[in-house]
């Protein structure tokens, strides 16, 4: 029997294996680059923030531990669960639509680590810039890290196989129709499971098209977790700095 998955961002992050195929990415990186933007956006003391796509909360913890007071959303309901046990006066986690503005105001909402472009309606990603801009206060910046298309179009590694905690994850990448898509399959359990990942593959300047109909302006871009400048062809991520 082989399992398969439509809504693919609804099911495949609340699947363990998602977790499993993911476990050895680098949290040392991505916590110097959240101090390196903390200290950028000059945050205010105790600042508010609300982390978009939370996931289990790894980085919103964090964030919390430099001393903000921080909110995480994710619509994985699974995930919010599990990030519940790390909840404490100043650290708080919701299930939630990024798509709908989140009853509060933030000095920033961070969208970290390719957590946009996963809505087949182009409508679904400018209704999340704009939710965005409601949830930010007066001074608040509102900050998009997402991968470089360009620079991953141009590096793809069409298949790859990737064995983790005994099981042997089948990796195939290609571009097609606008999108970034990743079919993984592996079998595991006794059961061989399909999942996919797509992510619409927005360059800058598709996302000047979203800031300027959400009425929101493009403040900074950089390329590269220690925010440097932003390079189309060579940088590997595309972090914007927006209010």
């Amino acid at each position: 029997m082989t399992k398969t998955t439509e809504k693919w961002y609804a099911s495949w992050f609340d699947t363990p294996y998602y977790h499993i195929l993911y476990k050895d990415r680098d949290y040392t990186e991505a916590q110097a680059f959240m101090d390196n933007l903390a200290n950028y956006l000059n945050l205010p003391v105790n600042g508010k923030i609300l982390d978009l796509a939370c996931g289990k909360g790894r980085h919103s913890i964090y964030l919390n531990k430099l001393g903000y007071n921080v909110t995480g959303v994710d619509l994985s309901e699974q995930s919010i669960n599990y990030a519940k046990q790390f909840e404490n006066d100043t650290l708080t986690f919701d299930v939630h639509d990024m798509t709908k503005p989140y009853p509060e105001t933030f000095d920033a909402v961070f969208n970290l680590f390719t957590s946009f472009g996963y809505f087949e309606d182009d409508e679904c990603n400018l209704r999340t810039i704009k939710a965005i801009k409601e949830e930010l206060n007066e001074f608040g910046f509102g900050v998009i890290d997402f991968m470089n298309s360009e620079y991953i179009i141009e590096n793809l590694v069409p298949e790859d196989a990737k064995t983790v905690d005994g099981i042997e994850f089948l990796q195939q990448r290609r571009f097609e129709n606008g999108y970034i898509i990743k079919d993984i399959s592996f079998t595991a359990d006794g059961e061989d499971y399909k999942f996919q990942e797509r992510v619409k593959a927005f360059t800058l300047k598709d996302f000047e098209t979203l800031y300027k109909k959400a009425g929101v302006h493009l403040l900074d871009v950089f390329g590269d977790y220690k925010l440097r400048k932003y390079y189309p062809k060579t940088s590997e991520r595309l972090i914007m700095i927006f209010k």
